[in-house]
């Protein structure tokens, strides 16, 4: 599959499987085979992959934000093997479920922090 990744992959929603929203392909990350051909090994979403991609001061914020909300700092990004991809249209689509994925460090602060303390949170589906 040939891609363009600046107009075809970068800043794509990613969806599961269900139609679900993982994120977005922030950065991508590429690996070397055997006979040292580069090849796309895996697409990055997170704050930490978007950071690094901006770079700078904006960059370094977002980092600092992302590490303040995770519980286990240095927050890295969420690498999902291109393995994983079932087709690229209008978004990036998956074969796995959102629940097979970690979830990101901001998304399980705001849950924790906020979302659980609302009332009738624990019945709302996920």
């Amino acid at each position: 599959m040939r891609l363009q990744l600046g107009r075809q992959l970068l800043d794509r929603q990613i969806v599961d499987r269900d139609g679900r929203l993982v994120g977005k392909v922030d950065d991508v990350e590429f690996a070397v085979d055997a006979d040292g051909v580069p090849y796309l090994a895996f697409l990055l979403t997170g704050q930490a992959a978007l950071a690094r991609r901006i770079g700078g001061r904006t960059g370094r914020f977002l980092v600092a934000v992302a590490d303040r909300l995770a519980d286990d700092p240095p927050v890295r990004p969420l690498r999902i093997p291109f393995a994983q991809v079932a087709r690229i249209d209008s978004a990036v689509r998956l074969r796995t479920h959102a629940d097979e994925l970690p979830r990101p460090p901001a998304e399980a602060w705001l849950r924790r922090h906020l979302i659980d303390r609302i009332p009738g949170a624990d019945r709302a589906s996920g």
